[in-house]
């Protein structure tokens, strides 16, 4: 099967030259999604957003069952439930983010839009490089 994943060229602003590091943000959430939801998007793109955000755009990301849910208009109930499902697994969304970039995460943001094909969003807010502030994943275990 050809792999659809697209990836951003663009560089961190902070000049580390890690395109290679948002590339493979995109394909730890392609895992991800295919872990816990059972079906992995059709197209990721992982891009920074400013110094320090990290913005993941996941396309096509509904299971058969969720697909079915919007067929039958119940898009707040597919989206309550996907979002009960993401912030359940902030740490394991968030910890390859941290892995990749070394820097740790001060806010996790997790969004779909269920009449756009379950177009996802996932950004993730840094801490300053160098910070000694908590990560938003120790906070989640809490």
């Amino acid at each position: 099967m050809q792999d659809q994943q697209e990836h951003t060229r663009q560089e961190p602003t902070d000049g580390t030259g890690a395109g290679a590091v948002l590339a493979e943000i995109s394909n730890e959430m392609v895992r991800l999604y295919k872990d816990y939801f059972g079906r992995g998007p059709t197209k990721a793109r992982t891009s920074w957003a400013g110094a320090d955000t990290v913005l993941c755009i996941l396309e096509e990301t509904l299971a058969p069952a969720e697909r079915n849910l919007v067929k039958v208009g119940e898009h707040q109930r597919l989206r309550d439930t996907r979002m009960f499902f993401q912030y359940a697994t902030v740490r394991e969304f968030g910890e390859p983010v941290e892995r990749l970039t070394g820097r740790k995460i001060k806010a996790f943001i997790s969004g779909v839009d269920t009449e756009a094909a379950g177009l996802s969003v996932e950004l993730f807010v840094l801490h300053p490089e160098g910070s000694d502030q908590r990560s938003r994943l120790e906070r989640a275990q809490a």
